[in-house]
């Protein structure tokens, strides 16, 4: 593991916005297992078609100066190949994993999330919240709320960002946490088709769980060899579900190290489980994902038993009665097409089982 990370910047090169990789794409890294590397990740608010696609004039119209707009979600915005019929998202990647081989699954922990700007963008576009029949408000196709935050120079946890009670008003701001974390991370897809950057899947890709913070870890099942790494959508904060299309979206550079889980230890970890895993300090946080929420919670509760069972021999029978007894299974988003459900299993109810894998 090298003691300072290779870094990636983000230009049209080294993106892909709106489509993901997929088999056929040439990687713009390729690493060794359990190598650290930074990435610089791009907002897509403010740069898109609906915005103008002019970041500087975006922006100084909430105050922002031209020199503290990014010069990377200028670029991009100016030469990136995109339409409105993609996806939003910029995707940094693909990045290629020595030794990754389809069935094995790759191991990315999230080392130190690092905000990049101290503003961000909360959009409500084309009715495509939870409340489509509300809003955006007055039939307009857009709504984008610009937030600033401050006490960055204090550390995250420090900060704070900021929302007026009406527009225009100056007074009586309300102010929330920020907890910063990626939108997307996944691995290439079989075949020459990139998917649309939206909907989540088996891949990851969007699957917007906002434990994807600092010290905790993503397990992608790995389809082509080399996995084929891309993280993105990077946010400042989200509540559970995203319910107005966006969360708090804002610039991060993301420092992780990424592994290979071998196939044979995948199968003993997470038995017949399907898709991404998380693992945080204290949870593992299986998920599930369909256009069908109730179908999503299903298949939230089919892969926990399932790691259930392969991680601690627990019994399925006596696996569900637990998560039915102690197991939150909180909504990630519901407006991406298809919605996500992830589970939080506390790790410290299993600290008295012989032989633990976690």
């Amino acid at each position: 593991m090298t003691a300072t990370p290779r870094h990636l910047t983000a230009t049209v090169a080294t993106t892909m916005w709106g489509r993901l990789p997929c088999e056929v794409d040439e990687p713009v890294l390729s690493v060794d297992a359990g190598e650290r590397l930074s990435l610089d990740t791009v907002s897509h608010e403010g740069i898109l078609e609906d915005q103008g696609r002019d970041p500087v004039t975006f922006f100084g119209g909430h105050g922002i100066a031209a020199s503290d707009v990014l010069g990377d979600a200028i670029a991009i915005a100016a030469q990136g190949t995109h339409t409105p019929e993609d996806g939003p998202h910029v995707v940094v990647g693909p990045v290629m994993v020595a030794g990754a081989g389809v069935g094995d699954y790759l191991v990315v922990r999230i080392d130190e999330l690092c905000p990049r700007a101290p503003y961000g963008i909360i959009s409500s576009r084309h009715g495509k919240g939870v409340l489509p029949e509300r809003f955006p408000a007055n039939g307009a196709p857009l709504t984008s709320i610009f937030c600033t935050v401050d006490g960055l120079e204090h550390g995250v946890e420090a900060a704070r960002a900021s929302l007026p009670l009406a527009a225009g008003r100056t007074e009586g701001l309300v102010r929330f946490p920020i907890a910063p974390f990626l939108g997307i991370v996944g691995v290439a897809t079989p075949g020459a088709h990139r998917l649309h950057s939206t909907p989540p899947g088996e891949h990851g890709g969007n699957i917007d769980v906002a434990l994807v913070r600092e010290g905790s870890t993503v397990y992608l099942p790995v389809q082509v060899p080399g996995g084929g790494l891309y993280v993105g959508d990077p946010h400042f904060a989200q509540g559970n579900g995203e319910i107005a299309l966006t969360a708090l979206e804002a610039p991060l550079r993301a420092t992780i190290t990424v592994d290979v889980l071998p196939r044979a230890r995948a199968t003993e970890l997470f038995g017949g489980a399907r898709g991404p895993v998380l693992k945080t300090a204290d949870h593992l946080v299986p998920t599930g994902m369909d256009v069908d929420l109730d179908e999503a919670v299903a298949k939230c509760a089919r892969n926990a038993i399932e790691l259930l069972a392969a991680s601690f021999a627990m019994d399925r029978e006596l696996a569900y009665a637990y998560l039915s007894a102690a197991t939150d299974f909180d909504i990630s988003q519901v407006v991406d097409v298809v919605k996500g459900v992830h589970a939080r299993i506390r790790l410290a109810d299993f600290a008295g089982v012989d032989g633990s894998p976690w």
